[in-house]
């Protein structure tokens, strides 16, 4: 009993912990929500191995067997960088280099927990990150003044039931609880800005080119979703699942700063500092999966998942006064994911997982960023699990995403911005580990 409640609220406790990552999943997205890194989550509507099935599809909890805790991490370590084939530095400002390597590695932390309340009926708890971005670009870079630093972070909260209907049909249901907090960081270009409020005089007076400071704007905000799940055992070896996870909309309520604002400046409107707010729905998501056990020690699963991404057409942020303090159009449009998996059974103690995925961008050419320089991607993972005891297994995971080129031609030279043209070349590793125990 010590060791289930030590188990329990150590799980609680990681999950707790700051939950942001670079997304690996298209746009800002995060899939590392299981032991299926190896399989590359294929199936995972349908797998319902482990507690985690709560997130993919609650209705799988019947299929486990007692009480379940998970506790896993995915070390996500992104690579984007930027190569100039045309960019205009901004207006009276020093152009700057390529901004060196916009990704990092983060640690993705989750964990779920399963328990039986009739042998028909289990409540389950999740504690997971589903969406994550951080992209840092070096202060000095011919970019800046569109962006330098952004993140996007969540924690999710996800409370669950799953009832057996029958031997075929199980059926899942969840709430979400999710938080998110949000930072955008870029340059400003002051020495633009008194050259258009009063010409080369008030430029002379702040100092003349080459004058710049940062804006730094913070928002966070709590919402509420749900998430749906039907699993269908059609044969002793094979299951069918279905899935759906809601949109969640937000209103984030934050400030915008400003640093180092040259005195002749801070009667502007423009840069003063204050509250702010921003809308936001991130996206709904379903899902269609397979399992099936072939008899001679292989699993073979797969999925189609298609995320509601045309949610997000435009980031406006505005004053609490009403006045626009950015509008980026963004354009988004609504993605496929579709995977594959293998599983052989070594013996009792030894499994190992193989998988491909193929993950769209839902960010058009014509709109892409600087802030989320995101294109289509595909996996390649390997993976496997080791029963340490009979109520205790270990499962690993390593995934490489290559990403296609994506080129960006973002032209905000007549915001005092520059104009940004170039390509990235990126790639994600990631690596993940976790440990489920049975009471």
């Amino acid at each position: 009993m010590f060791f289930r409640k030590s188990m329990i609220g150590c799980s609680v406790a990681c999950a707790l912990q700051l939950m942001s990552g670079n997304a690996s999943a298209s746009a800002f997205a995060l899939i590392e929500q299981s032991s299926g890194l190896g399989n590359s989550f294929a199936g995972g509507a349908a797998a319902a191995e482990d507690a985690t099935t709560i997130f993919f599809n609650p209705a799988g909890m019947t299929k486990l067997k007692g009480d379940q805790v998970t506790v896993a991490a995915s070390f996500i370590d992104f690579s984007a960088k930027f190569s100039d084939t045309g960019s205009t530095g901004a207006a009276l400002q020093t152009a700057g280099g390529n901004g060196g390597d916009a990704g990092a590695l983060a640690v993705v932390p989750n964990t779920y927990i399963v328990a039986e309340i009739e042998p028909v009926l289990r409540f389950g708890l999740g504690i997971n990150a589903p969406f994550g971005l951080m992209t840092e670009y070096d202060p000095d870079w011919i970019g800046r003044f569109q962006a330098i630093d952004s993140k996007i972070q969540t924690i999710n909260i996800n409370p669950s039931l799953s009832y057996e209907m029958n031997d075929i049909v199980s059926l899942g249901i969840g709430l979400n609880y999710q938080h998110i907090t949000g930072e955008l960081t870029s340059a400003v270009n002051y020495s633009a800005a008194a050259y258009d409020a009063g010409g080369a005089g008030l430029l002379t007076a702040i100092g003349g080119p080459g004058v710049e400071g940062v804006s730094t704007i913070k928002g966070s905000d709590s919402a509420w979703g749900y998430n749906l799940g039907v699993l269908f055992q059609v044969a002793p070896e094979t299951r069918w699942g279905l899935s759906y996870r809601s949109k969640i909309k937000y209103t984030l309520n934050g400030t915008i700063t400003f640093a180092d604002v040259p005195a002749a400046l801070t009667a502007s409107p423009l840069l003063a500092n204050g509250d702010v707010t921003l809308p936001i729905t991130m996206p709904d998501s379903l899902s269609i999966s397979v399992f099936h056990q072939m008899g001679n020690g292989w699993d073979i699963m797969a999925d189609a998942t298609r995320t509601g991404w045309s949610v997000l057409q435009e980031m406006k942020i505005d004053r609490s006064n009403g006045s626009n303090v950015l509008t980026v159009q963004e354009k988004w449009k609504d993605t496929w994911r579709v995977a594959a998996g293998a599983s052989y059974h070594y013996n009792e103690q030894w499994l190992a997982r193989m998988g491909v995925a193929y993950d769209q961008t839902p960010v058009p050419d014509a709109y892409r960023t600087a802030r989320i320089p995101d294109n289509d991607r595909t996996w390649i993972s390997v993976g496997g699990q080791y029963k340490v005891s009979q109520a205790g297994t270990l499962d690993f995971g390593y995934a490489h995403l290559f990403v296609k080129d994506a080129s960006i031609a973002d032209m905000q030279a007549a915001a005092g911005k520059g104009d940004l043209v170039g390509t990235y070349k990126g790639s994600v590793n990631i690596v993940s580990v976790q440990y489920a125990h049975s009471f």
